[in-house]
């Protein structure tokens, strides 16, 4: 008897492994037959992903170093550009949704391209200090990269709505998201050899040349003639979502397309905006991955970690691009809303790790785990915001879901800074720190997204479970 419950347990196991296996081949197989324009997206997603998780790595070390902010200002000013993006996008979003996906690219890499320029020439350009001269033009430079972003990335999520089908929708964002997240690998690898024979300055040059890489691949590889190709042969389903797309506002004035804007705005919505609010405590995560690690790693390590920080911040983002598409394809069926409890707990709850010291291996922990958790939730949240607005409102709709990141990052950005130097300053030795404290704030932060998403279950009912 107790044998054939071993034999039946097992069976029972194999059967799950099978039947993930086969989910994950059949996702992964139908989204290769996806149409090529999508894959000129992705290039031009992960040169964007290098170029912009490179600088941010390095910005607030470039403050400090180059322009004389201390970690206080230096902070608020990498949190006046990853807030300003998001913020960016509430305004600029729909910017896609008028003029198309490839014009949109095109606009936005060129005012990320002047944006950088400027950021790469103001310690030169002027008196370092607190809103002197270099400061000034610093800030001109972000404004440049802040625009920019406000449309590049809503024009590359409606173009994965434009060009994925039902089944292969969630692996579309996925491997966008994951793409990205490749790039923001790279620089861990690139920059800390530039760093080190021609400073910060030397690497955000190497990052303007990127920046026309991306703009050429833009023109060149997802031209007016691969966009063409690509609704010509497109499969049914597809080619019908993109010819309905083109014409939904092509016959309106610009006062009924305000007027159509406005009526579809979800803000009315309470669910929906719980929905979006209450990801702020885990998203502090994110924020802490430039905000904070770049100078945890830096400070309260030496040797290896300390000399080679860019390397072990940057590694989330390579393992992002590992795990994300696996996770999708494994988990596409299931419902969004369950997906989002799981992937918030198990992203927040890897932080105690850090509170029992600074050590390789807790760190390695901490980023697997919370890897991981990330893949469960995020791009399942960002096709949930795109798939569920109304036609020719994508990107709208994507600036505002992002909105609650963009008050994440200004929250952050607010005290971050004090937090590392109360618990982790510059200049004391490791074994005086005590960043312990510093990760318990963070975790129990962290932890009220997943178990308010418990407690709401109730109310939130089945509006939000599955997108499809």
């Amino acid at each position: 008897m107790e044998k054939k419950k071993k034999e039946s347990g097992k069976s029972s196991i194999s059967k799950i492994l099978n039947d993930a296996f086969m989910e994950l081949k059949e996702t992964f197989a139908a989204f290769a037959k996806a149409p090529k324009a999508l894959w000129g997206i992705n290039i031009t997603y992960l040169l964007e992903g290098l170029v912009y998780f490179g600088i941010l790595s390095l910005l607030a070390m470039y403050f400090n170093e180059y322009i004389g902010l201390n970690d206080v200002s230096a902070g608020r000013m990498v949190g006046i550009l990853t807030a300003g993006i998001t913020l960016s996008m509430l305004f600029l979003g729909g910017t896609v949704d008028w003029i198309g996906v490839r014009k949109s690219l095109l606009v936005a890499l060129t005012f990320m391209l002047i944006g950088r320029i400027i950021l790469a020439l103001a310690p030169q350009l002027g008196v370092s200090g607190l809103w002197e001269s270099s400061h000034i033009y610093a800030m001109f430079g972000i404004l440049g990269v802040v625009i920019g972003y406000g449309i590049f990335q809503p024009a590359c999520y409606a173009s994965v709505k434009q060009f994925t089908t039902g089944k292969t929708a969630a692996m579309g964002y996925a491997m966008l998201y994951a793409i990205m997240n490749l790039g923001g690998f790279l620089p861990g690898i690139i920059s800390p050899p530039v760093r080190k024979t021609f400073g910060i300055s030397g690497v955000y040059w190497v990052y303007v040349m990127l920046t026309i890489l991306a703009i050429l691949t833009v023109y060149f590889i997802l031209s007016k003639k691969t966009i063409k190709y690509a609704i010509q042969n497109a499969k049914s389903e597809v080619k019908e979502k993109i010819e309905n797309d083109k014409d939904n506002l092509d016959d309106m004035t610009g006062k009924e397309k305000l007027k159509y804007y406005f009526a579809n705005f979800p803000i009315k919505d309470v669910r929906f905006m719980f929905f979006i609010f209450i990801l702020i405590p885990v998203q502090t995560l994110f924020a802490h991955n430039w905000l904070t690690l770049p100078m945890y790693f830096e400070r309260a390590f030496t040797g290896l970690i300390s000399n080679n920080f860019e390397f072990f911040t940057n590694l989330n983002p390579l393992f992002i691009f590992v795990l994300t598409p696996i996770v999708a394809g494994l988990t596409a069926k299931q419902d969004t809303y369950k997906m989002m409890i799981l992937g918030t707990f198990v992203m927040a709850a890897p932080t105690f790790l850090l509170t029992l010291g600074p050590n390789i291996y807790t760190v390695f922990g901490y980023l697997i785990i919370m890897t991981i958790g990330e893949a469960m939730w995020q791009p399942r949240f960002l096709q949930w915001v795109a798939e569920i607005a109304p036609k020719n409102m994508t990107g709208i709709y994507m600036g505002i879901g992002q909105f609650p990141w963009f008050l994440t990052k200004i929250i952050t950005s607010l005290y971050s800074g004090w937090f590392l130097m109360k618990y982790c300053p510059d200049g004391l030795n490791p074994s005086q720190m005590n960043s312990e404290s510093m990760w318990l704030i963070y975790a129990f932060i962290a932890m009220i997204s997943p178990i308010a998403l418990i407690l709401a279950k109730p109310w939130m009912g089945k509006g939000l479970e599955k997108t499809q």
